[in-house]
């Protein structure tokens, strides 16, 4: 058949004008027409790519403003002739090319996992469905959406019904019916049915992309707390850097009568000493390093900022189906309700009828229809597909023959007592109980319990996944509780929760019973098994979580968990779940094994915990050059070493061991914030180095010593007390830290043997031999000493 052709033609300044064509439901836009779309920009291509362009990589490495001030650092010693003072360039230059081999290796890795998770949809184009990119649909496609689909562009429904969440996008959480000629918007998704509908806005003009578009205008990337803590402290030096350079400039020359050549290359050296130049790169190095160790265990990070939130999670919350069960159901047995009237044979024919008419789109229909193959006898006249918020379905056959099957507590109301010790009984047995019932009426009606004739139960089972037991006991062992959130009976969700292992699994909820937010606030709290909760009241629950302060991670794989998917700090899809929970998370297991889970949690512990071990490291430079150059200009102090004798101390002590460090696993949970322990742990390192260095410029004021000398014995003095320091940290020895501390050491040696003239190393006479011997045999003493004063603190 032919579309039908408007008249109306659309124009937009980046596209070229194009006919809108309204295309019959079954026969779609035809393949040139689809083409001719797509050249003329039409299509549903992303906003924005999924990550870094190769371009933005090399320029977000290369134009830092750090970066711009060492230059500018390494313009002025070159410009005094002091060219060897520059050497800290050699780092940067490094920093620059690690960081843009590590991104574009992370690319590559990440790019391939992307093509396989890429999202996919269903479009009808010369008369035959297919499954392409979404990205490669363009504006009048005629697309089909079933349940789990999320919606990826705005449209209007040309056949079929369904009932959209729209949520995520309005906030409201109600099942909105949508029939031939209602809008679906792109952001939303689909809960049950399915339709065909014609894309009206794709790409950047659908809905969900201009909301998008608007919440991103004049806001940075997310960012979790180490991040915004290191982008806080790097601000603050880059503020405080320069009116501090400017004062350093001219006491050194001012006050001080140094030479200018000399009084430069002191203040370069001051300045370069409180720059953190590595530390930010190794924070996004250790995250990138983790997301493609992660990525080889076939777990696809959309954020990378969630995996320092994984490594703070106190609560786990996980649906049964699919995390803690398997996610294919089957039916172990139906039992009679009505024997005089109906038995099994006749319970087997109605639900032949009953899934004929029902489209497999969810676990449970899809074993019912495997179960329950016999011979359709009649044509439903209506279907209300099931869905987690109602808890049933509905088929009818006549006006006054209609079948609902669903929660039995649900449908039954207040005769369920009637039935309970039955229900109960297999409940117990961890089974999953339906309850398929007569009802003398239309679908459209209400549905009075006490007209319902019960005819049979049909039980279903998930088997406990095998690796469930020992995951879940990880978790108890790292301190994090586990909430099993279900829809099902509460009584069968507990049954199945105790035999995965899960703590606290005897005490359950009926969500039903929880009437108001402060209800479910108080419930989460003391319990961890809920059942027949409703999607939004999944919601409700991580949101009371994280009012209690909480760091909530959520694994999903159904259209029902993706309110609570979306809302929790860090949540985790299942490859095989619905599109839309896979879209919305921030990790996605592209072999659905749960097992995988401590495995990202521990990976998410080893990159928060080594990358503030490391970072400690680089503000020990800091606290030593911040605070000597405060204090050299209060009492006109010169600064003792000059910026390649600085360069030496930062790569030898700081650059290699913080970089071979950030890489070790460790599983320690994570204890208090971020900047605080760093500042913790940098401190006595720091004190001691301005007490020692204080010492020695005394020392050699009082005893003539030349400057030279003295940044000498300066450089050999912090140079011992980092080793030392990184000592502390390597403390339980292992071979990695036996092998680091002996290339530390032969390293320094070398430099200081062999090529001393480039570090600006000078002979070193009696007196200031005897000056480095005390402070040498001072450093041990004093570090351990400020430690135990600040641990008295």
């Amino acid at each position: 058949m032919r579309a039908i052709r408007k008249k109306k033609v659309i124009e937009e300044d980046y596209r070229s004008p194009i006919e809108v064509f309204e295309a019959r439901p079954e026969q779609g836009l035809s393949t040139r027409q689809a083409e001719e779309r797509a050249m003329a920009g039409w299509d549903n291509r992303p906003i924005e790519p999924p990550g870094k362009t190769v371009g933005q990589i090399i320029r977000s490495n290369i134009f830092t403003y750090f970066n711009m001030l060492f230059f500018l650092l390494a313009v002025c010693v070159i410009v005094v002739g002091r060219w060897q003072e520059a050497m800290f360039l050699g780092v940067v230059f490094a920093n620059i090319v690690i960081g843009i081999v590590q991104e574009l290796r992370s690319k590559a890795t990440l790019d391939k996992l992307t093509l396989l998770t890429e999202p996919r949809g269903t479009v009808v184009r010369d008369g035959r469905e297919r499954t392409i990119e979404t990205r490669l649909m363009v504006r009048d496609d005629v697309v089909v959406f079933s349940a789990g689909s999320q919606i990826f562009a705005d449209a209007v429904v040309v056949s079929g019904e369904c009932s959209v969440n729209e949520a995520l996008i309005t906030g409201e959480a109600d099942e909105i019916k949508k029939t031939p000629g209602a809008e679906l918007l792109s952001g939303s998704f689909v809960v049950s049915g399915v339709c065909r509908a014609r894309l009206t806005k794709v790409g950047a003009d659908s809905y969900a992309n201009r909301l998008t578009l608007e919440a991103k205008a004049g806001q940075g990337p997310k960012q979790g707390e180490m991040m915004r803590s290191l982008t806080r402290l790097v601000q603050i030096i880059g503020i405080i850097i320069i009116p501090l350079g400017v004062l350093m400039a001219i006491k050194e020359i001012a006050w001080l009568g140094r030479s200018i050549p000399d009084g430069i290359v002191a203040t370069v050296a001051s300045l370069v000493g409180m720059i953190p130049e590595g530390l930010y790169l190794l924070t996004s190095l250790a995250l990138v390093a983790g997301v493609v160790r992660l990525a080889q265990k076939k777990t696809l990070v959309h954020d990378m900022g969630c995996i320092e939130t994984l490594a703070r999670v106190d609560v786990l919350c996980v649906d049964k189906t699919g995390t803690v069960t398997e996610n294919k159901m089957t039916v172990e047995d139906v039992v009679e309700l009505c024997p005089d009237r109906y038995i099994e044979s006749d319970i087997r024919l109605i639900m032949a009828d009953y899934v004929a008419a029902m489209s497999a789109d969810n676990d449970t229909m899809a074993a019912l229809r495997r179960y329950f193959t016999g011979e359709v006898k009649q044509k439903a006249e209506k279907a209300l597909p099931f869905t987690s918020a109602k808890k049933y379905g509905g088929v009818s056959f006549h006006e006054d023959e209609t079948y609902l099957l669903g929660a039995p507590d649900v449908l039954l109301g207040e005769r369920y007592s009637d039935y309970a010790e039955t229900i109960d009984y297999y409940s117990a047995k961890g089974c999953r109980v339906l309850l398929l019932a007569l009802y003398d009426g239309s679908l459209d009606d209400e549905y009075p319990a006490a007209e319902l004739m019960p005819l049979a139960l049909i039980l279903l089972a998930n088997k406990i996944r095998a690796e469930a037991p020992e995951t879940f006991k990880y978790f108890a062992e790292q301190g994090v509780a586990v909430k099993v959130i279900s829809g099902d009976n509460a009584m069968a969700v507990s049954e199945v929760a105790k035999r995965a292992g899960i703590a606290g699994a005897e005490k359950y909820v009926d969500a039903r019973t929880l009437k108001t937010d402060e209800d479910i606030a108080e419930a989460i709290e003391s319990c961890n098994v809920f059942g027949r909760v409703t999607p939004d009241q999944k919601r409700k629950f991580v949101r009371a979580l994280k009012a209690h302060g909480h760091t909530v991670a959520m694994t999903g794989d159904g259209v029902n968990d993706v309110l609570a998917l979306k809302e929790a700090d860090c949540s985790v899809a299942m490859a095989s779940g619905s599109d839309a929970a896979s879209q919305v998370s921030h990790i996605v297991l592209l072999e659905n094994n749960f097992a995988t889970m401590p495995s990202v949690v521990a990976e998410g512990r080893r990159v928060i915990n080594n990358i503030e071990r490391s970072a400690a490291l680089y503000l020990t430079k800091n606290i030593f050059s911040l605070t000597f150059a405060l204090v050299s200009l209060i009492f006109t102090l010169p600064f003792p070493v000059t910026s390649a004798q600085m360069s030496l101390i930062s790569t030898v002590t700081i650059g290699i061991p913080s970089f071979v460090l950030a890489m070790e696993p460790n599983k320690n949970r994570i204890k208090g914030r971020f900047l605080p322990n760093v500042i913790y742990h940098a401190f006595p390192g720091g004190l001691t180095d301005f007490l020692l260095i204080l010492g020695v410029v005394l020392f050699c004021t009082v005893f003539e010593i030349g400057e030279g000398m003295m940044g000498t014995v300066c450089t050999m003095v912090m140079s011992i007390v980092g080793l030392l320091i990184v000592h502390r940290m390597c403390v339980p020895y292992n071979l990695l830290h036996k092998a680091l501390m002996a290339v530390l050491i032969v390293s320094f040696a070398v430099c200081i043997i062999f090529v001393p003239g480039l570090f600006s190393l000078t002979n070193v006479d009696l007196g200031g031999t005897l000056v480095l011997i005390v402070f040498v045999l001072l450093a041990w003493p004093a570090l351990k000493a400020v430690t135990t004063a600040e641990e008295r603190i």
